[in-house]
């Protein structure tokens, strides 16, 4: 497991400035994610009817062709039009017949590739112009975006949109081993990937729990190591093709020299202490390590990356090289003789030994070394990539000493925090001295999804839609910074992703059927709106989770944020400030709801017990329905309560802030300011 440290919610509060009122910052018939560089709105619309039809000019790649076939495909099903012309065509369009994409070469999956394109769309016509076909793929995910409707009709706003990517390594990692992530969550990902131009996935693919990877030349591997779940070679170079059709780059990660008890279940001589070992069930940081020692332990890694770097085509590999806490090291007569004979201070030199050895073999292989940002060290080559998780400061000292980094320091998705959180959370935080130089060694950043506690089930939850906000923050502007304006985008483009096969909305509901034990689920699912799951590490700290424990909690069909609560919480700040009664009585109904929803479900109960967990928490909610209002009585009628009833409220409120069945009740503070209000 990643700790991240407490400087996170200081470097998070490094806010960028949000300019009020360029053409290019917002636009509120406009919902695009990521928003381009620069969008300007002009007179006027492209109406969409059955006719429409799409031309190509210049490079005509099958990666385009293919790319307008789905995004003809999807445009189909948004808008049920029979489109009456399926063919491309290659002889141009006649005025207001529809698209025109022109390219001018096929691009390359490397970084730095040219990603920009150019959108018009007037009443005459689309036109999407891009100097690759990567950047055509790019465009063709604006375009869809565009698709608004009224009265008469599907049509695309006439804009003018110049557009690139802020960063060129804008990337997701999966972990498909801490729980296993079957072959069509990886597809449904990368199609979800490709809409919010994201171009790297980051798949981990070795753990202590298990190898993910066939190995044809070490068999044990995958055969004693993954208990039967793994990806073979075909799937494998079927993935990575599928990935390439949308312009994304698959780096794999194996995970070296710690992380890796999955690997000595079949070839235990590689482990720095006798075995024998089995695939661990446990989460957390383990002791099994690597012997960085013998030649053995690299003739075999030599072998191995031979094998790997022939099947991932990628210029990078990822060694993960995090978390090994060194007590096998420091248990081992030989390894510490070892370091004295060799001059190693220390484990971290000793660790830098080892990915030096790495680095060289890789370098064989025509391969470029990325390392999590323990791998920092003044022996490592700084051609290789810093890949920092800990804090900001480790992806600032290896851009200052010459290495490229990434950053996921803030990106941790897998912890439950506010897509807010992650979109205020820069690769170059406001107000960095960093030089120009060192500023474009920042490659960008990637959103990390760690299993531990998410399953086949849930992961899309936990990725979208807010990933949405972190691909934002590495694509577009760094001054575009408005939370509002992204959460009023994201929920929108968050149901566009259904059509890619994404499971984050309709799985909650499924969950909730089968935890309702065949009664109707109505109750568990309108409480289930006004609740989040704890925070950071809470749940892996306060329960001894294993890879076989139940994911199908309430905490876990819920969302990892209550969109709900937060446009809760901007009610009461309007009623506070205006008075409204329309503000007041919409409080009141939702208030309402949580008094009268704790009866029906403490009665469907009784029948799903499955359920029990979270009636101390709906009964909490029902309180701070009925004392809510209590208050909007008091500050309505500005009548100030007895001391009493807000030392009950100040109860409440503690109790209500407090975890229970690993949920949160996320309106609680907007709670406490509503009574705080009446009080005064």
């Amino acid at each position: 497991m990643r700790r991240i440290f407490a400087s996170i919610a200081i470097m998070i509060l490094s806010l960028c400035t949000y300019i009020q009122g360029r053409p290019t910052m917002q636009s509120p018939d406009l919902i695009l994610m990521p928003y381009p560089a620069e969008v300007q709105i002009e007179p006027g619309v492209f109406r969409l009817s059955d006719d429409f039809r799409i031309a190509v000019e210049g490079a005509v790649t099958p990666r385009l062709e293919r790319a307008i076939v789905r995004a003809r495909q999807r445009l189909a099903g948004r808008t049920a039009l029979f489109f009456t012309c399926n063919e491309i065509s290659r002889d141009g369009l006649g005025e207001g017949q529809g698209l025109v994409v022109r390219c001018e070469r096929a691009g390359r999956l490397v970084v730095n590739e040219d990603e920009s394109y150019r959108l018009a769309v007037s009443a005459g016509g689309i036109r999407l112009e891009a100097r690759t076909d990567i950047g055509g793929l790019h465009g063709l995910e604006t375009l869809l975006q565009l698709l608004q409707a009224d009265e008469n009709g599907f049509f695309f706003p006439a804009v003018s949109i110049q557009d690139q990517p802020r960063f060129p390594w804008r990337g997701l990692l999966i972990d498909a081993c801490r729980h296993w992530m079957p072959v069509d969550v990886i597809l449904h990902n990368l199609d979800a990937m490709a809409a919010a131009k994201l171009n790297v996935l980051h798949w981990h693919l070795s753990e202590d729990q298990g190898f993910r990877v066939e190995s044809k030349l070490f068999p044990k591997l995958h055969q004693l190591g993954s208990d039967g779940l793994y990806y073979t070679q075909e799937q494998i170079r079927e993935i990575i093709g599928i990935a390439a059709d949308r312009g994304i780059r698959v780096v794999p990660e194996f995970d070296m020299p710690g992380h890796a008890t999955s690997w000595f279940v079949g070839y235990p001589h590689l482990a720095s202490a006798a075995g024998p070992f089995k695939i661990e069930r446990r989460y957390g940081v383990m002791d099994p390590v690597m012997d960085p020692t013998k030649e053995t332990t690299y003739e075999f890694l030599e072998a191995f990356w031979r094998e790997m770097t022939a099947l991932f085509p990628d210029e990078y590999v990822h060694i993960g090289g995090d978390e090994n806490n060194g007590k096998m090291w420091n248990a081992n007569a030989e390894i510490q003789a070892f370091k004295q004979a060799n001059n190693l201070a220390d484990n971290h030199a000793l660790q830098a030994y080892f990915n030096n050895r790495l680095y060289k073999i890789l370098t064989r292989y025509q391969k470029k070394l990325v390392g999590w940002d323990e791998i920092l060290h003044p022996d490592m080559p700084n051609n290789s990539v810093i890949h920092s998780w800990r804090g900001t400061q480790a992806l600032v000292e290896a851009a200052q000493k010459g290495y490229m980094s990434i950053l996921s320091n803030g990106y941790y998705i897998d912890l439950c925090q506010s897509a807010a959180f992650h979109y205020l959370n820069d690769p170059i935080p406001a107000g960095s001295q960093m030089t120009q130089d060192e500023r474009k060694r920042v490659l960008g950043g990637e959103a990390a999804m760690w299993s531990e506690i998410a399953t086949k089930e849930t992961v899309d939850s936990r990725i979208w839609p807010r990933t949405l906000a972190i691909a934002e923050r590495l694509w577009s502007p760094a001054e575009r910074c408005d939370v509002d304006d992204m959460y009023r985008r994201m929920e929108r483009i968050s149901v566009q992703l259904e059509e890619l096969g994404l499971l984050h909305l309709k799985n909650s509901a499924m969950m909730l059927r089968r935890l309702a034990a065949g009664q109707d689920p109505e109750a568990a699912q309108n409480l289930l709106e006004w609740l989040a799951p704890v925070q950071g590490y809470y749940r892996t700290d306060h329960t001894p989770y294993t890879s076989f424990s139940p994911f199908t909690r309430m905490v876990d069909a819920a969302p990892p944020e209550s969109l709900p609560a937060r446009r809760f919480a901007r009610l009461v700040d309007a009623y506070l400030e205006e008075r409204k009664p329309g503000d007041r009585d919409a409080l009141l109904k939702v208030m309402d709801g949580w008094e009268s929803n704790h009866d029906a479900l403490v009665r469907l109960i009784k029948k799903a017990p499955a359920l029990r967990e979270v009636e101390p928490t709906s009964a909490i909610l029902q309180q701070l329905g009925r004392a809510g209002r209590e208050a909007v009585s008091y500050f309505g009628k500005k009548q100030k309560p007895t001391a009493a009833w807000s030392a009950r409220q100040k109860e409440l409120i503690a109790a209500a802030q407090k975890p229970n069945a690993e949920l949160l009740i996320p309106v609680a503070g907007a709670m406490e300011k509503l009574f705080n209000a009446a009080a005064q």
